[in-house]
């Protein structure tokens, strides 16, 4: 059945090429922008009890600031594994430590200059 010339099948095609493909990309786009905010560490959540956004707040109340870096990590002291993030104030860069298990604060120390 043609309609302008061409088949009803062909125009139903154009139409999917021209809505689905770009709802594809930005699928595609939209998944790797969440990729690209997750933390270093990310696998370990499962083991851990205390929430990246509790684990946050937590170590603002600590060094209030901006967090410019964050990570959660296996690392000696506490319960062995610990959020730890990077807080600017100022001119000031703070390492605050949150046990992960705990919530407890367990660093609260000024970055030298070879931050980890």
């Amino acid at each position: 059945m043609p309609l302008n010339g061409r088949s009803v099948h062909f125009s139903y095609i154009m139409i999917c090429y021209r809505l689905l493909i770009p709802a594809g990309v930005c699928g595609v786009l939209l998944t790797g922008a969440a990729v690209g905010l997750t933390y270093t560490g990310e696998g370990l959540a499962k083991d851990a009890k205390v929430t990246l956004a509790e684990a946050r707040a937590i170590a603002l109340k600590a060094f209030p600031g901006k967090i410019t870096d964050e990570e959660l990590e296996k690392e000696k002291g506490g319960s062995g594994l610990r959020y730890s993030f990077d807080i600017e104030k100022g001119r000031a860069i703070h390492e605050v430590g949150v046990d992960a298990k705990t919530g407890r604060v367990i660093e609260n120390s000024a970055e030298g200059s070879r931050a980890d």
